[in-house]
């Protein structure tokens, strides 16, 4: 099975081709693409970019690529934020078994 289409600042593994490699310099690039949209437009962005990297990409793969790229921090701070609640959870509960066990086990002495 191969890969439909490579995202911007990776490449497919040679040794693997379900596998993708990150390229450094585009990563970059892009990180201060995303910076550079907050003062230009997507089209001026996405013209630098591909000059820059000499990857092309269209002001609309830009927008789609910062898009996913948004929806994953704000899943990954959920899923974090869960995650600690659980563990809180855990903990809580933990407690009160021993606080169980231990309260039976005086009773019966």
């Amino acid at each position: 099975m191969s890969i439909k289409q490579i995202p911007f600042g990776y490449e497919v593994n040679p040794d693997n081709e379900r596998l993708l490699e990150p390229i450094p310099h585009e990563l970059e690039a892009l990180h201060l693409a995303k910076q550079h949209v907050k003062q230009y437009s997507l089209r001026d962005v996405a013209q630098w970019l591909t000059r820059q990297t000499g990857r092309s990409i269209s002001h609309m793969g830009l927008k789609k690529r910062i898009s996913i790229d948004r929806k994953r921090k704000k899943t990954i701070i959920i899923k974090k934020r869960l995650a600690e609640r659980l563990q809180k959870t855990l903990q809580e509960i933990e407690k009160l078994e021993e606080d169980k066990v231990g309260a039976y086990s005086s009773n019966r002495s």
